[in-house]
């Protein structure tokens, strides 16, 4: 196959991907007169391709197949041993807009003690903990522009632990209610906690050309079907396509980046569906395309200055990677069992559950830990609906024996009609650790023929500790609410949608892979828009503050190209 391109495309600004670390680049440099291509993996969906079924989860049809794509993902096991085996689970969404499609959209914003982990609550053997090269405050007026052009509804409430805000409250109201909040809120009152009502990246009032909530009840993994959710497409791209100065060419995979002898990008080559080579010249170049194939894109860039991989000659690229750590619980009812009042409640559909806990987000409890130490956030909701999956989970017994005609029915009108499950998620730092990181796989390749990405994903004791001690208050609250059954699981396994890192930024090229603009240090018009910036996650999930760190850098590119 020849090496010479079947196009060369040229414009200002190149982006790869179209997440949420691509949408503000995308739509600020577009409105503001620059001509941007955004290259994009998978297929342009518009909202009426999203439908409500099974099938259609991002995990079955809008993530790469694994016969054609994989990772090799490196686990360790309980005697002290790795294994490694291929997956695919790690795509959160190749489409247009990136996993933002089919996110639940719960937008916590860090706290500015999340910028200076280090110095507020010292370091931890065995974890690369770091304080940020900027500081809240610089990153607060831009959560303050996602909220107004992403669309974030919401009502802020004050707390002991609530981040200081340049406005007073989110710009559209809170989306409706399920009435079970108002029961959680009478419980958690009870024993102590402050409820919090949880602002969503879902619109409850019609803006910008995109409808408000329709409250079918499948929302997080399902895609959005009248816009309302805050994705990168909906909220941002598609309305950079339309200033005519954003193209978008789906079906289109990055490997390269092409660089000259002062160590800059001049090019990125892509293929497009009939395995063409086609080139995009430009004056600056974003990468976003999640943590690990971000990570991956530059270690397969080598050029004259960058022998390693660019950004990689300390041997940083793909480093400091981190999940989110922490689990999930639930609280079961049987409704045979409670007032007709609360059972009807609980059968409600399409209202979104809402409520959040941050009474730990910072935990001073001497006896277990011995000092403060950074906590953790507890989201309460409820699953989309999903059937099929349950109905098939239900046909084995305590013994793992199969089980089938009347007994299997009556589990069935049990499951489905005399009980409800009230799901809680628990997020805490996972602790960058020298055996968590992306590299490139020695065997395993692509059906492009690059090298697949490897990924190690060890873990730090102390995150499973921290995310305990959050589980068992969240089951003490449904036990507080009357559920019949509690119980909680602590997780030891990346949450694949939820990874960050890789190029930390910093000051100091030794320590980090960016600089504090989010450019690649010794590249001076390469950035990374993506979570890979992120020296932690905090305790919440990371695409609003993804989302506002792009809206940040989306000004920094401007002045370069100035």
């Amino acid at each position: 196959m020849s090496n010479k391109p079947a196009s060369i495309t040229q414009c200002d600004i190149c982006i790869v991907g179209s997440g949420a670390g691509s949408g503000p680049i995308a739509y600020e440099l577009a409105k503001a007169g620059y001509q941007v291509i955004v290259l994009e993996k998978g297929a342009w969906y518009a909202e009426d391709d999203f439908k409500k079924d099974e099938m259609l989860l991002r995990h079955k049809t809008f993530r790469s197949k694994l016969k054609d794509e994989r990772h090799v993902i490196e686990e360790p096991d309980d005697d002290g041993s790795w294994s490694s085996r291929n997956t695919g689970d790690f795509w959160g969404g190749n489409i247009v807009g990136g996993a933002s499609n089919f996110m639940s959209g719960y937008f916590h914003r860090l706290k500015p003690e999340d910028f200076r982990l280090l110095s507020e609550f010292g370091p931890i053997a065995g974890a690369n903990i770091t304080d940020w090269p900027i500081s809240y405050a610089e990153l607060e007026p831009y959560y303050a522009r996602v909220e107004k052009i992403v669309g974030v509804s919401g009502k802020v409430v004050s707390h002991r632990h609530l981040e200081p805000r340049s406005t007073p409250d989110y710009p559209f109201p809170p989306t409706a209610e399920h009435p079970v909040s108002q029961w959680f809120d009478k419980a958690a009152t009870e024993s102590g906690f402050t409820p919090l009502p949880m602002a969503r990246a879902i619109l409850s009032q019609p803006h910008n050309h995109r409808r408000s909530c329709e409250y079918s009840g499948y929302c997080g993994s399902y895609g959005c079907s009248s816009g309302a959710k805050g994705s990168s497409r909906a909220a941002l791209l598609d309305s950079a396509v339309k200033t005519g100065n954003c193209k978008i060419i789906a079906h289109a995979r990055a490997y390269q980046i092409n660089t000259d002898n002062k160590g800059n990008a001049t090019s990125i080559d892509y293929f497009n569906t009939t395995m063409e080579r086609h080139q995009v010249k430009a004056k600056i170049f974003s990468v976003a395309c999640y943590s690990i194939e971000s990570s991956r894109l530059l270690l397969s860039s080598t050029g004259p200055r960058h022998p390693e991989g660019i950004g990689n000659r300390y041997n940083q690229l793909g480093k400091n990677l981190h999940c989110c750590a922490g689990g999930t619980g639930h609280g079961v009812f049987d409704l045979t069992r409670i007032s007709t009042e609360k059972a009807r409640a609980l059968k409600v559909k399409g209202p979104f559950f809402n409520r959040a806990l941050q009474d730990w987000y910072f935990i001073d409890d001497k006896k277990a830990f011995g000092k403060k130490i950074k906590g953790g956030t507890i989201d309460f909701v409820f699953d989309p609906s999903s059937p099929t999956s349950e109905a098939n989970s239900l046909k084995w017994d305590n013994n793992n024996q199969l089980i089938w005609g009347s007994e299997f029915k009556r589990k069935l009108k049990s499951h489905f009609t005399q009980s409800s499950d009230l799901k809680f998620e628990v997020f805490c730092d996972w602790l960058p650790t020298e055996n968590c990181f992306v590299s490139l796989d020695k065997s395993e390749t692509d059906k492009w023929n690059m090298p697949v990405a490897r990924v190690k994903t060890g873990y730090h004791p102390h995150d499973l500790k921290v995310a305990r001690y959050l589980i068992d208050k969240g089951v003490q609250l449904m036990k507080q609410m009357g559920a019949h059954q509690y119980y909680g699981n602590v997780f030891t396994t990346p949450t694949y949608n939820l990874i960050a890192g890789g190029m930390r930024f910093g000051h100091n090229p030794e320590q980090s892979v960016l600089d504090a603009d989010c450019r690649v240090h010794g590249c001076n018009n390469l950035f990374v828009t993506d979570g890979s910036f992120m020296p932690n996650g905090g305790s919440v999930t990371p695409t609003f503050t993804i989302y506002a760190n792009a809206f940040r850098v989306a000004d920094r590119i401007k002045q370069q190209l100035k």
